[in-house]
């Protein structure tokens, strides 16, 4: 395969804060949210330069160490070969260690782009090969794939490949986040979860998961039940205590409440009327944020104005 061309002019990748598991749906189910991230990647004569505003702008490397650089870098191979250096500016919105899937954001804003600002990219990575990439790095495509493809998704491995589709889930629905101001990190939740579960919860998550499709594409008001789970979220509570009481809580007064992700996040899934009550139903030390579905997934967008960024 012959070397690379590439494009001049830069790219601008915008890409969505996902939620994953929604209760019952262990590394497999996932939802897309109107919370974004903005790269701009330009393909320069020499180096490496990376510029960051919003959340991690203080803690982030801007080096080769720094996850979107990994991820493009990772792209670029498999697209034929590195460009001789790039400018890359970061918009960062998804809060991190969080649950909403930052890493997965910056995983997909890189090999999104890599593959928009190589010439011929969408012939030689196509939407296959770049959820088969994404899920190679994060380790699990529960994430990845709403980031990617927008919507309601059911992620899974075949022969080792990772596969998944999309639904279009109910547009009377609302998510509310609430997000805490500590993080937790995905390995510390991970590594609560038993080796072994009870053949009751399996079998009851089983169901749940699959009402929870219903529930997300059609039928809305079966959500309470539907996002019943007995898989991860009370081994994880230890890490989270004050999210699994808020869950809790939620849940008690007749809201579909789940941690999103590995946690801390806590998501809500309303209707418009509700949905700013519920909003200040979490009291302090919580930031309520309600969102839009997002439909689109990853994409790349004109060039804009600094201050859209």
């Amino acid at each position: 395969m012959a070397g690379p061309a590439f494009r001049a002019a830069a790219v601008r990748v915008r890409v969505p804060a996902t939620s994953a598991n929604l209760g019952p749906g262990f590394d497999a189910l996932g939802l897309s949210l109107g919370l974004y991230d903005d790269v701009v990647v330009r393909v320069a004569d020499s180096g490496l330069h990376i510029d960051i505003a919003g959340e991690g702008s203080e803690t982030l490397p801007r080096d080769e160490n720094h996850l979107l650089v990994r991820s493009l870098r990772t792209a670029f191979d498999l697209l034929g070969g590195q460009p001789r250096g790039l400018e890359i500016v970061c918009a960062n919105r998804i809060p991190h260690g969080r649950g909403l899937g930052s890493s997965s954001a910056a995983i997909c804003a890189g090999i999104v782009a890599a593959r928009a600002v190589t010439i011929g990219g969408e012939a030689r990575l196509d939407d296959t090969a770049l959820l088969e990439l994404a899920t190679e790095i994060e380790g699990h495509p529960d994430n990845v794939a709403p980031c990617l493809l927008g919507g309601f998704t059911v992620a899974w491995m075949e022969a080792g490949a990772a596969r998944a589709i999309r639904l279009e889930p109910d547009d009377s629905i609302v998510p509310v986040v609430f997000v805490p101001g500590k993080p937790v990190l995905t390995a510390t939740a991970r590594g609560l979860l038993p080796r072994t579960v009870p053949h009751v919860d399996a079998a009851a998550n089983a169901g749940r998961a699959a009402l929870l499709v219903e529930a997300l594409t059609r039928r809305p008001g079966l959500l309470l039940p539907a996002t019943e789970d007995r898989l991860h979220q009370e081994y994880r509570a230890p890490a989270m205590p004050e999210s699994a009481a808020l869950v809790e809580r939620l849940r008690a007064d007749g809201v579909p409440a789940v941690i999103s992700g590995a946690g801390p996040t806590v998501l809500a899934l309303v209707d418009a009327d509700s949905a700013d009550k519920v909003a200040h139903l979490a009291g302090e030390g919580w930031a309520a944020n309600r969102l839009e579905l997002d439909a689109q997934g990853a994409c790349v967008l004109p060039l804009a104005a600094a201050s859209d960024m």
